[in-house]
């Protein structure tokens, strides 16, 4: 056992050769790999063959992947090759934004923490007054992910409600109204924003609300304000526990005080995303 230990360590009367990064057993590399976030993961596969031979190892982007990630994909993705690729490039597919539901939602997940993440367009929304063009109207902008905004001229009751069924893996997620002051557009190249029709939003603040089917309720309120930004509002916070119950999240905005008119509001979207996700949506 010695003669061979210092065959290993001494080559005839050469220095003793130093154990190098590529003599790790792939097996052990793996194990460390399984702690680390998707992206370090991936800036050691390219050290060498052993990290990146050890990187493609599925337990390690399995327990990276959400416990109802097959709900997931069917839900979200109509591919059916899918099904047969290594749970590396599951992950990688369903980080990639993939809409569904008629291009009305769309579904990620978060690339350093595998958190769920999932938008609504306005159009998959339910507005008070929608189809009268006195009131508002659908425009393009290349300030959407879905290319569209539902633009708000003047109107005395304000009412924007939706909901979604989706099984979410355990976890808080907390709900925002994507909203801006203004419609904004190019000319010459710079974005401008048009902000005669903003009027009756410092009266009286707006209210978010949000229930799902198992009883949580969460309420808040906020005065709109910055025109010419996208500012994320928060309606609130739930809770998944159960990954393989679907939940029905409704949600809502509402300024109801018809005592005053109010307009010059753009509606983009509903973010719903776990909580650990740091990066802004």
């Amino acid at each position: 056992m010695g003669a061979n230990f210092s065959s290993c360590v001494f080559d005839g009367d050469a220095a003793p050769l130093r154990p190098r990064l590529g003599d790790i057993p792939e097996s052990c590399v793996a194990l460390v790999l399984m702690y680390l976030d998707p992206p370090d993961i991936c800036k050691l596969a390219r050290l060498n063959r052993a990290f990146r031979d050890a990187s493609l190892a599925d337990f390690i982007w399995e327990s990276k992947l959400p416990l109802n990630y097959k709900f997931i994909m069917e839900k979200a993705l109509e591919d059916a090759s899918v099904a047969e690729l290594g749970k590396r490039d599951v992950y990688a597919r369903l980080c990639r934004p993939t809409l569904f539901d008629h291009g009305t939602k769309e579904f990620w997940l978060d690339k350093r923490t595998g958190g769920v993440c999932l938008a609504i367009s306005s159009k998959a929304l339910r507005i008070t007054g929608i189809d009268d063009r006195r009131y508002w109207n659908h425009i393009s902008t290349e300030e959407s992910r879905f290319h569209t905004v539902a633009y708000l001229q003047q109107i005395w009751w304000l009412e924007v409600e939706g909901d979604i069924d989706f099984q979410f893996p355990p976890g808080t997620y907390s709900v925002f109204f994507r909203l801006q002051l203004g419609r904004s557009s190019k000319r010459l190249g710079r974005r401008v924003c048009k902000i005669e029709h903003i009027h009756g939003w410092d009266i009286k603040p707006v209210k978010f609300q949000l229930t799902t089917s198992d009883g949580q309720h969460a309420v808040s309120q906020s005065h709109l304000d910055n025109p010419g930004q996208w500012i994320l509002y928060h309606a609130g916070n739930f809770v998944s526990k159960h990954p393989n119950d679907l939940m029905n999240i409704k949600f809502s905005l509402t300024q109801i005080d018809c005592t005053h008119t109010k307009g010059g509001l753009c509606v983009d979207s509903v973010f719903i995303c776990n909580s650990d996700v740091r990066k802004e949506v």
